[in-house]
Parts: C-alpha cells; structure tokens; sequence
C-alpha cells in the first residue's frame, strides 16, 4: 500500500503531519473531537429547526473528467451559481438555478490529478511538454472519450503517470479549493464546506469486460478545517485506508465524513456483507465505517439508488429513473448490495451478528454536475458532463441530424446507454437550527436529513411514544422532539411497553413543483426468509383513505397534457400529514422505518426537450415521472 502524505418551512411548524503508523493507531477515534461551541446566532435561528436545501457533489475543471470535456468554470462558479448568480455551460449557454439560491454547497473535484489537466493546457507549464498533454485536449467526441479513458484508467488502477503526478500542482489547488470555500463562506446565509471527490472504482471480477468496475466513490466533506493534503485514490483504491486516513484527520481536531454515491453501479460492492478485500465483516470495521459514513447520497444526475424493481417487485413506484451501467461502460451492475432499501436491511443483520450495523446511514441528495452548476429543474436541463451532452440531440432526448420522428433512428452509444438515462437530480436537505458549518455538519452527523430528486418538498419524520393528538398541536414539532426522534433517530422497542411504535410525517409542496399525491412509510426488517419490506401509504390527496394494513391509495386522476407539459389543477395537495400506528410491529424483531413523498406526475426532462423541439419524446424513455421525497431512517431496535 503506498501513502504519500506529507506535513504540509420555513419549518414546517416545522496544516498537519501524520503518516500511516499514526492513522493506524488512531482508528479507534469513533467520535467527533469535543470543541467549543459557539452561542452566538445567526438569522433565522430556529430551536425547532429549518429545512436547508444544498448540493454537496460538484465539479468544475479542476477535475480530470471535467477539464477533457471542456468545461472551464472554477470552484468560484460553483459558490456564484448556488448564490443564485448565472454562469457559463462550456458550449456557451447561461446556467442559473431554478428557484431559489441553495443554503449550502461543496465544490467536490477529484483528488485524483486535481488540478493537473488545467496545468497540462497551460504552455507556460512544464507538463504541457509531456506527450501525454498532445492527446489530452480538444473537441472531437472521440479523441475526448479517449482522453477520459487514459487519464481515468490511472484513476481506476490507483497507478499514476509519474511524468505528470505533480503534489505540488495538486496540493496548490486542494489549498485554493479550501480558501475558495472559506472566502465565500456567509453564515445566516450560504454554508460552503472544502471538499473534494475520493474516486475509487473496483474492477477485479471484471478484468476482461474493458472499463467495466464497480463505483465505490466517496465524497469528504469537512466540517472547518481542512488538511494541508488530501488522500486520493492515488494513495490507496481501498476505502478502508481512507477511513484511517480520516481517523487521524478526526483526531488532530478537523472533522470529516466521507459520503457513498452512485451505489446503483457499484457492481454490488458499495454495501457488500464482507469488507473491501472479502474478509469477514467484524464490529471494528462496522463501527469504522459509520463514524466515517453517516449519510449517502441516493440520488443525483447518474440515477436513483433507493430500489430496483427486481428487488422490490411489490413497489409500483420502485422503477424509477433506474440507470444501470457501470461508469463509462456498457456493463450492467449487479443488483444485490447496490441499492439502499437492501443495505439498511443487511445493516441490520450485520449488527445481529457483530453488535454494531455500518449500513445506519442517513440520506441525501446532490447533482454530481460537472459544469459548476447543478440542472436540477426538469424544464431547463442541461445534463451533467460538458460539451458531449449539452444539447437535446447528443443526449437522446431529440432524435439527430434534425430528423423529426423517431422512425429509424439509432442513437450513438453515448446518447442511448448512458445520456438519456440520466436524471435531473437531486438535493441535499437537512433539518438545522441555522445555516452554519456548525449546525449543518452537526445535522449529517445527527442524520437528521433527506433527498429529494430534484423538488423543494419540506418533510418532517418523528417516531416514538408519540401522543395520540399530537398532530393537531400548534407545537407538534417541540412536542415531537420532546416525546421521540426525528428522523435519523433511534428508538428502543423496550419503551413501547408492548405498545406499538408511533410516526408523525408531514410534507409541504415545492411551491414550484407539482402538488402531492401521497406519503408513505417504508419498512425494513429480516427474518428467517431474509430480507423483508412493506410499503404503508399512511395520507393521500384528494380524500383517498388507505386501508392501514393492506390496501394502498387508489390512483387520484392527475394527468399531464402531453401538448404542452400542463398538469393537473384539480388533484393533489398542497401539504399532508399523518399519525401512524405500525399496524405489524413484532418487538421481537429490529426494522427500520423510511418516508417517501410522492407529487402528482409532470414531465420528465427529456419530454420537455422534445416538447421544445417539436417533435415526439423518444418512445424509449418514460414520457412522466413522479418527483419525490425520501427520509433518512427511524430504526427500531428489538426488545433485549
């Protein structure tokens, strides 16, 4: 193993030095380093918290992928566009957030060569003397797709080009992205953390399928204080030494969490039941992993990990934007240990088995752009990678050459594995008392998060022994924190008194989205068959009453005009809530508990660009999609 490191709702009522001995002996820091914490508030400090909306996975041409397609925003971009400024798409268009300005952000370029292929096109550098450099760069589709394949190759192997492995290059810029953060850090109203992207990809068992691997990339987020140098793939592929790694970051007094994304192509290794190197899963590793990785990003532009049909065949809203293919390949990923409803269920027998569950992680969203600027709005998208995707022609959505139906069309490799079937997603949420690098970190700690796909839904999730008429109190949220845990909370069977768990949800539209068609409570648990889930709708719009056992909500009539993209007036709800009773809860048996918010249907992306185009969506691809909402966990431990 090589380590180069050197000392350098509205609320909804609602520079140090270290080397591998000392991150070795320092795996045991399980906990956040005790500091002092500030009492002075910001505005719009709320006891009962504030649902803040962020992007926490973004690249700008720092990045090898992003920097070969084009794109020449800075992390400066990053902050102007979640401020609500507009910035530049690399084929020459505006980009500008929909809606309003994100509450907190993260540039999140790649460790790995960061900065090193902006150096390489720079003539007054010695490395655009290299023969590397003379393939490195231009616009030919082809030459670009080659030029990834060589840079990420490196990457993927953890073997770098020495000639063009340049520290000094790198750790420059990893100190620039740092100061760029801190410069356009305003607390009370934009929370900007440094971060960067750790990009391991595993490939063994895939040896002879090319650039097949699976995706095991974490992004590291730090609360405040950053190191002098990052660790990279480029030091170690193996997660596990990145884990140490931030133990001894954990310890010298700088927190950092690593966050799992793109789980759906990791080959079924991201939540696998043995660890990097397939030994046996112990209580060391569990606890390691979840103190270093307590949130997961499920959604963002290459696909939702929540589900997978094949693994919940009983979930009619489980296909959804489902993308499949191994990064930069045309190989499907296994399923098992890809997606997050099955993780929390294997978390759960991990911890029968060791004590300790690694997979008891809290949810978000973000977009994995890698133009500066997330296109979270299905009517104004503009994809993800740069110049090879930022028009509806390259992308599928249209058909080429400006034919004007389908009929006969092939798509190229590009458009039709891998570009039409990315999403316009998502969004970090957390629930915080106020917008600080304090308060936000504090609440992915706490778990007390959520992902939406791409909406502004507010959602609020308590359980407990949660009085019967609470929801009607004008202080149901204080009480909620008083008689229970929000989500990302834990609760012991042992305090029901052989009464059933209770759950409060509640949800407000995006007032910019479509209105709400139901919530549902997810629930996980194994038993001697294996993995289990039951999906509960517990409130429906439009006066649908669901049977609390057995019965789902039958569908309201929303409808898109396929014309014009218009939705429904006369469906759906603005907000709903609802108190639920867990109608099967057995003590004897740990489950975990999930929401998910559904809107009434609206136009997916790539019917809006057909719509612009005038011409039919490609009938290859769902016309609608139902945006939603998803909760991080309530998990309920068995009665010991």
């Amino acid at each position: 193993m090589r380590y180069l490191l050197t000392c350098s709702l509205l609320a909804l009522g609602l520079s140090a030095c270290g080397d591998a001995a000392d991150r070795a002996a320092s795996s045991d820091a399980d906990k956040a380093v005790p500091k002092a914490v500030s009492t002075e508030r910001t505005p719009g400090y709320n006891a009962d918290k504030n649902a803040y909306f962020g992007d926490l996975h973004i690249h700008t041409k720092n990045s090898f992928d992003a920097y070969i397609f084009n794109v020449r925003n800075e992390p400066d971009d990053v902050y102007r566009f979640a401020k609500g400024q507009t910035i530049r798409h690399p084929a020459g268009y505006d980009l500008t957030i929909a809606g309003e300005p994100l509450d907190f952000v993260a540039a999140t370029d790649h460790g790995a060569y960061m900065g090193i292929l902006p150096a390489m096109n720079n003539p007054d550098s010695p490395l655009s003397k290299l023969e590397l450099a003379k393939t490195m760069f231009g616009t030919d589709p082809e030459l670009i797709v080659t030029a990834f394949n060589t840079i990420g190759g490196s990457v993927r192997s953890g073997v770098p080009f020495e000639e063009a492995y340049d520290r000094e290059i790198i750790d420059n810029t990893w100190q620039s992205a740092i100061d760029t953060a801190n410069r356009h850090y305003e607390p009370g109203r934009l929370t900007t953390f440094a971060a960067y992207e750790y990009t391991s990809v595993d490939g063994r068992g895939r040896e002879d399928e090319g650039f097949a691997g699976g995706n095991l990339h974490r992004n590291v987020v730090f609360e405040d204080a950053a190191p002098n140098r990052l660790f990279a793939t480029l030091d170690s592929t193996n997660p596990e030494d990145l884990w140490d790694w931030m133990d001894g970051q954990r310890a010298q007094g700088r927190d950092v969490m690593a966050i799992p994304h793109n789980s759906n192509v990791s080959d079924g290794k991201m939540f696998a039941m043995t660890t990097y190197d397939g030994n046996e899963i112990d209580k060391a590793y569990s606890e390691q992993r979840i103190i270093n990785e307590p949130i997961v990003e499920m959604t963002q532009v290459k696909g939702t990990s929540e589900t997978h049909p094949a693994l919940s065949p009983n979930d009619e809203f489980a296909d959804f934007e489902i993308y499949e293919k191994l990064l930069a390949s045309n190989v499907t990923s296994k399923i098992n240990g890809s997606y997050i409803r099955e993780a929390l269920a294997r978390g759960m027998a991990l911890e029968a088995k060791t004590g300790t569950n690694p997979y008891k992680f809290g949810l978000i969203g973000s977009s994995d752009t890698h133009v500066a600027g997330g296109a979270f709005d299905e009517k104004d998208y503009w994809s993800k990678v740069g110049i090879i995707d930022a028009f509806p022609a390259q992308r599928g959505s249209v058909p080429p050459k400006k034919a004007k139906t389908w009929d006969g069309v092939q798509l190229d490799e590009n458009a039709d594995n891998w570009f039409s079937k990315w999403s316009a997603s998502g969004y970090a949420v957390v629930w915080a008392e106020e917008n600080t690098r304090e308060a936000i970190f504090g609440a992915m700690r706490d778990k007390e998060t959520y992902a939406t796909s791409g909406t502004r839904i507010k959602l609020r999730f308590f359980g407990g022994d949660l009085s019967d008429d609470l929801i009607d109190q004008s202080d149901m949220v204080s009480q909620a924190y008083q008689q229970g845990v929000a989500m990302g909370g834990n609760l012991s069977a042992d305090i029901f008194q052989n009464r059933p768990p209770r759950f409060i949800a509640h949800a407000m539209r995006d007032p910019r989205g479509a209105p709400l068609d139901r919530i549902q409570i997810i629930k996980v648990w194994n038993n001697a068959d294996g993995y289990q889930e039951k999906i509960y709708d517990i409130a429906c719009s439009d006066g649908r009453a669901p049977d609390p056992v057995t019965d789902p909500c039958a569908d309201n009539g929303a409808t898109v005009d396929m014309s014009d993209c218009s939705i429904s007036k006369d469906s759906g709800a603005p907000e709903l809530k609802a108190y639920w009773i867990e109608p099967s809860w057995d003590p004897a048996i740990s489950a975990a508990y999930y929401v998910r918010v559904l809107e009434n249907p609206t136009c997916r992306w790539s019917t809006w660009d057909a719509l612009k185009n005038g011409t039919p969506p490609n009938p290859e691809l769902q016309p609608v999609i139902k945006e939603r909402a998803w909760s991080s966990a309530i998990w309920v431990s068995a009665d010991k």
